[in-house]
């Protein structure tokens, strides 16, 4: 596969799940060779340009999962975010061999635009074992998806790009048991969220596929726990929120084309960084995977930025009562 051929992934209009499918088949990049396997993704196009964490992660966790025996299964991975991706251009994914022992594997990736890195990843594998269990419980009370409003029931009538791209363009399905905070922070101000998820259409029979879409989904609404503690939406005039980081943990077989749960906590925010954590349960309450991340979360506190909040939020409500009217 060459650079052009790689391209930028855009299927407006499209199917959601093919789009995610087609993202994480990556090519193998003809003629060049070093100490590392080299592949190479599409980008996603994105409303702001910039590519998506949960992208580069999933891309990032198939590199590794290449070169590694079948019979080895990802169970941990811990990256840095380098840099913000370009949107509309192609990914390449170096993979180190870093060792091969009798039960477990370890690769680091590197992921370049233009030869820069923009995530550091390193990824552990494991054969399957017998040993010791225990799991955490899933939260009882909490609604069941259905019952819950769709992101397009949400935005759906909002003529706005973002608003489109959260609609009708992502590949999950994501339902908010918590009040959402797309547009407003509503209801208790705790440091704690919790989604539904799952793929719009059916996944291929793939298990390190739908390992690697879970690391793709595992990127939304995760910060949301550090947002909502302090009463912020994603439209705070102003604000400026960025992952940092992200480590992952598989803990047992998940399909994303069934209903997970998300449930998600901050147990602390310092020095504008934020730290997240979440814990994933399928729908039979099997703790699936776990998930932590810090994010720098930035809020001016001048007059100016409070002025602009106070007539944007007079916008939107604008807006919501001619979509509740339309």
């Amino acid at each position: 596969m060459t650079e052009a051929e790689a391209g930028i992934l855009a299927l407006p209009g499209g199917d959601p799940t093919s789009s995610l499918i087609n993202l994480l088949d990556l090519g193998e990049l003809e003629g060049a060779r070093t100490d590392e396997d080299i592949f190479l993704g599409p980008s996603q196009q994105q409303p702001h340009h910039r590519v998506f964490g949960g992208q580069v992660l999933a891309q990032s966790l198939v590199a590794a999962t290449r070169t590694v025996e079948e019979d080895r299964a990802v169970h941990s991975m811990h990256g840095y975010f380098l840099r913000p991706g370009d949107a509309n251009k192609p990914i390449t994914f170096g993979v180190q061999r870093l060792r091969d022992g009798r039960s477990f594997s370890a690769r680091r990736v590197h992921a370049y635009q233009e030869g820069t890195p923009i995530l550091s990843m390193i990824a552990s594998f494991q054969t399957e074992d017998e040993g010791i269990e225990h799991e955490s419980a899933m939260p009882a009370g909490i609604p069941d998806p259905e019952s819950l409003p769709t992101t397009a029931d949400l935005l759906g009538k909002f003529d706005h790009p973002v608003a489109r791209h959260w609609a009708y363009e992502r590949p999950f399905d994501i339902r908010h048991v918590n009040p959402p905070l797309y547009v407003s922070a509503t209801g208790e101000k705790e440091a704690a969220n919790a989604v539904w998820m799952k793929t719009f259409g059916p996944m291929p029979d793939n298990p390190n596929l739908h390992r690697a879409a879970l690391a793709y989904a595992s990127d939304y609404t995760l910060l949301e726990s550090i947002l909502r503690r302090h009463g912020l939406s994603w439209i705070t005039p102003g604000m400026n929120v960025a992952s940092l980081d992200h480590a992952m943990w598989w803990h047992r077989p998940a399909r994303v084309d069934e209903w997970l749960l998300y449930v998600q906590e901050s147990p602390s925010a310092q020095s504008a960084r934020g730290l997240a954590t979440g814990k994933i349960f399928n729908r039979a309450g099997q703790h699936v995977a776990s998930v932590a991340q810090e994010g720098m979360v930035r809020v001016p506190s001048d007059l100016k930025s409070k002025v602009a909040g106070a007539v944007q939020s007079k916008v939107l409500e604008h807006q919501l009562r001619k979509a509740g009217r339309a």
